[in-house]
C-alpha cells in the first residue's frame, strides 16, 4: 500500500484526529449501506464529512480498508452489547429469552448493520476473512449460549440436543429477516414486519419459538 503523508486540514481548520475518523466512519457507514460497496464513492464520503479524499486515504488506506473498518466497528457494537449482557442470575428459560431479545433489539435499532452484512455476503465475506480484528472478535453471545444450554440441559429444562452456533443462527435468522426483508415482505403479503404496533408481538414470538424448541417433549430415538 502506498503511504500517504498527513494532509493539511481543509480550510486551515485544525481537526481532532479521533473525531475526524469517527465522522468519516459515520458517513461511510451510511454511504456503504445506501449504495453498497461498489456504488459507494470515497469522494462523496469526503464531501459529506467536509474533509478530503486524501485525508481518508491517510487514515484508512483506501476504499477497501475503509469498508473493512466500517464492518469492524459495526460488529464491535453488537459484541459490546453481548459482553454487557447479564443473565447469570436468571433461570435458563428467562436467560435465553433475554438473549433473543437483545439480538432482536439490536437488529431493529441498527438497520445499517443489516445492510452492511448483506453487502458483505454478496462479496463472499472477503473483507471479514481478511480482517485480523474480526477474526479475533468472536461472539460473546456464543459463550453465554453455551452456559445457558449447559445449565438448562443439566436441570432437565432443555431437551434439545443443539449447539450454541445453531441456536445463535436460529435467533439471528428471525431478527435479520425481519429487518432485511421488510420491504419485499410488505409488498408480497401486506404485512410490515417492523410496524411499531406489532413489535412486542414479534419480540415475544421469537422468545416463544426458541424456548418451545429447547423444551419440547421428544420421543426416544
Amino acid at each position: 500500500m502506498t503511504s500517504v503523508d498527513e494532509p493539511a486540514a481543509p480550510n486551515g481548520r485544525i481537526r481532532d484526529a479521533a473525531r475526524t475518523q469517527a465522522e468519516i466512519l459515520d458517513v461511510a457507514t451510511q454511504e456503504f449501506a445506501r449504495a453498497g460497496y461498489d456504488g459507494a464513492r470515497v469522494d462523496e464520503i469526503a464531501a459529506r464529512t467536509r474533509t478530503t479524499k486524501r485525508m481518508i486515504y491517510y487514515y484508512f488506506g483506501g476504499k477497501e480498508q475503509l469498508f473493512t473498518t466500517v464492518l469492524e466497528r459495526a460488529y464491535g457494537v453488537i459484541r459490546e452489547a453481548e459482553q454487557r449482557l447479564d443473565v447469570e442470575h436468571l433461570d435458563p428459560v428467562a436467560a435465553i429469552r433475554r438473549l433473543a431479545e437483545l439480538t432482536f433489539d439490536h437488529h431493529e435499532q441498527h438497520p445499517d448493520f443489516i445492510r452492511l452484512v448483506s453487502i458483505e455476503n454478496i462479496h463472499g465475506a472477503q473483507h471479514i476473512a481478511a480482517s485480523e480484528k474480526l477474526g479475533r472478535i468472536g461472539s460473546p453471545a456464543l459463550d453465554v449460549i453455551r452456559r445457558i444450554l449447559a445449565t438448562g440441559q443439566e436441570s432437565g429444562l432443555f431437551t434439545a440436543d443443539v449447539d450454541a452456533v445453531d441456536l445463535h443462527a436460529m435467533i439471528s435468522s428471525f431478527c435479520f429477516f425481519r429487518v432485511a426483508n421488510r420491504h419485499t415482505f410488505r409488498v408480497l403479503f401486506d404485512r410490515d414486519l417492523v410496524d411499531p404496533a406489532e413489535r412486542e408481538r414479534y419480540r415475544t414470538m421469537l422468545g416463544d419459538m426458541v424456548i418451545a424448541y429447547l423444551t419440547a417433549e421428544r420421543s426416544a430415538q
